[in-house]
């Protein structure tokens, strides 16, 4: 038996380490040190949450690697992809790198055959580049909306120019009307 397997069946055994009286308050669920002298944890009694202790852990030589048994090492550019070494390692892509950096970082980590553990690298290239024409889509029908607002919008101030030419004109019939009749 390897020792990852042997890892995997100890997980399987493995309790939930939960805080001591999380139900009871708004308290997380994560692991903190009973403290007190009355804790029932802290003393280990039987029928109260185990504590975590040093026999729970996994072997030393497998400690810390993925499921697989590769190194694991987060990646935020590609300098930090090239010194990395494809039967032994495995990467993470941070969440902190954006859309464009990532999809390069993916394409450049199959060519060279290292495995991507975070990330299933052909479905999030599919679905980004989907994204991303349908962006390009929308930008394209934006634009020419604004391009028929404009045509419309000058079209109009045009009329109301006209309009107003012809209202002043008007204007200036009635007023001679007016005088016209005053003086007869």
């Amino acid at each position: 038996m390897s020792l990852l397997e042997l890892r995997n069946q100890m997980n399987k055994r493995k309790p939930a380490f939960i805080r001591q009286d999380f139900h009871k308050k708004r308290l997380r669920k994560r692991w903190v040190r009973p403290r007190g002298l009355h804790s029932k944890v802290a003393l280990k009694r039987s029928g109260h949450p185990r504590r975590v202790s040093t026999g729970y852990g996994s072997p030393r030589e497998v400690r810390g690697l993925s499921r697989e048994g590769l190194i694991v090492k987060v990646i935020f550019n590609e300098k930090e992809l090239d010194g990395v070494n494809k039967e032994k390692d495995g990467i993470i892509v941070s969440t902190n790198v954006g859309m464009k950096k990532k999809m390069a970082l993916l394409k450049k980590a199959k060519e060279r055959g290292v495995k991507v553990l975070n990330i299933n690298a052909d479905e999030y290239m599919k679905r980004k580049e989907e994204e991303i024409k349908e962006r390009l889509e929308k930008k394209k029908e934006k634009k020419d909306k604004k391009k028929e607002e404009k045509k419309k919008a000058k079209g109009e101030k045009l009329e109301e120019k006209l309009s107003e030419e012809d209202k002043k004109e008007k204007d200036k019939k009635e007023k001679d009307k007016l005088l016209t009749k005053r003086e007869v």
